[in-house]
């Protein structure tokens, strides 16, 4: 970086003061918090991460120093929480990623899932099975609740990947069958409350956390 793209002495010692404006904020937030999932607890941590990365990278461009924590990626993060304070209805978005680890285990357990029906259906289910992962999948995903399958994923013959539970804010429950179509689409990152991630990168040398809006970081 050139001398003239360089942060001057002021603007580092502007970006500290800044940081611990946003300390101040955050610890009067933690300390008024209204229960566990407090929008404004959530609204400062984030203000107070934005704060100290701006600090860190004047910092390091100014006189090549680091500070001695990590910062949150702040640009992966939902925005400040922009929705009611008390919502009247909420919407609960869920992801939750799977390799299909053991085909024929899948398959197995489809094909017993179709031979216990037991009813005129049976057949013509059995013999849609087959060898297909596409109908077994179905066959899966159409007898278990998607909670009961997360917790016996690999007696399907299923390998967990990431997932994520958000939880957001709505003013009013919508029509029957307004959303089904594009059940995502109107997903706004502004009125999630919290959310609660699993990943196996948390887990490796347990160098993560989560913090205080449910959201796992790293550790210094």
């Amino acid at each position: 970086m050139s001398d003239a793209a360089q942060p001057t002495a002021a603007e580092v010692r502007a970006a500290a003061e800044a940081v611990k404006a946003a300390l101040d904020r955050h610890l009067a937030a933690v300390e008024n918090r209204t229960g566990d999932d407090d929008p404004a607890v959530y609204a400062a941590f984030n203000d107070l991460a934005a704060a100290a990365e701006a600090y860190d990278e004047r910092l390091y461009d100014r006189y090549d120093e680091v500070t001695p924590f990590e910062i949150p990626g702040v640009e992966d993060s939902l925005p400040p929480y922009a929705g009611p304070a008390q919502p009247n209805a909420l919407s609960v978005l869920i992801r939750r990623d799977y390799a299909v680890a053991e085909p024929q285990r899948l398959l197995a357990q489809a094909q017993r899932i179709a031979d216990a029906e037991g009813d005129d259906e049976a057949p013509r289910t059995a013999a849609a099975v087959g060898s297909s992962v596409h109908a077994a999948i179905g066959v899966l995903f159409g007898e278990y609740e998607a909670d009961e399958i997360a917790s016996r994923h690999k007696e399907f013959g299923l390998e967990e990947g990431d997932s994520t539970l958000w939880v957001a804010a709505a003013d009013e429950l919508p029509e029957p069958g307004e959303w089904l179509s594009t059940p995502f689409d109107q997903a706004d990152p502004s009125r999630v409350i919290c959310r609660f991630d699993v990943s196996a990168v948390f887990d490796e040398d347990e160098l993560y956390e989560e913090d205080p809006t449910g959201r796992t970081h790293e550790l210094p």
